[in-house]
């Protein structure tokens, strides 16, 4: 005759009871009281169009994924105003071929931005001057080459981004 096995069912029992009482929460979500946040149109100051509406896009992204973030395209009536600046982009090389072409290089992108509360003009955020750098392959086809230096642009946004939405969720509840 077998004994139950009791020991495994308390374990058991116990990592549920723990899981779903340990007061986890997703540190990228927002859930306090409804805001609304004006991103202004950043200003360009390199010759890399469409840059600005990139990091526009992908800022609200970030900004979607909370339920009490809303992103407004109306100042009016929005209670935090985001605004930046795109100061600068370089490519430097890193690496050189045998025949001294350059086999790799550094995208670096130069960024200023601001979030204030709209109401009572407290700067929440403000960043005068960060870089954000990612490497990418050169090669002889263009098309290649280009599309390289995209996808390094687009990680670099994603980060950029990524590290506003944070810093505005540290920054929110000290309202």
């Amino acid at each position: 005759m077998k004994k139950p096995r009791l020991i495994p069912s308390l374990v058991t029992a116990f990592l549920l009871l723990f899981l779903t009482s340990c007061g986890y929460h997703n540190p990228y979500v927002y859930s306090g009281p409804e805001k609304s946040i004006y991103i202004a149109e950043w200003k360009n100051r390199t010759s890399e169009l469409g840059l600005d509406s990139q990091i526009y896009r992908s800022l609200a992204r970030w900004y979607q994924k909370s339920g009490s973030l809303h992103v407004t395209k109306k100042k009016e009536g929005s209670d935090l105003i985001l605004a930046g600046e795109i100061v600068s982009i370089s490519l430097p090389s890193l690496s050189y071929r045998s025949n001294r072409d350059a086999a790799e290089v550094k995208l670096t992108l130069r960024v200023r931005y601001i979030l204030k509360d709209i109401a009572t003009g407290k700067v929440l955020v403000e960043a005068p001057s960060e870089y954000y750098t990612e490497s990418f392959l050169t090669s002889s086809s263009s098309a290649v080459e280009e599309e390289n230096k995209k996808q390094a642009l687009e990680i670099i946004i994603k980060d950029l981004s990524q590290k506003i939405y944070q810093r505005t969720l540290v920054q929110i509840p000290k309202l």
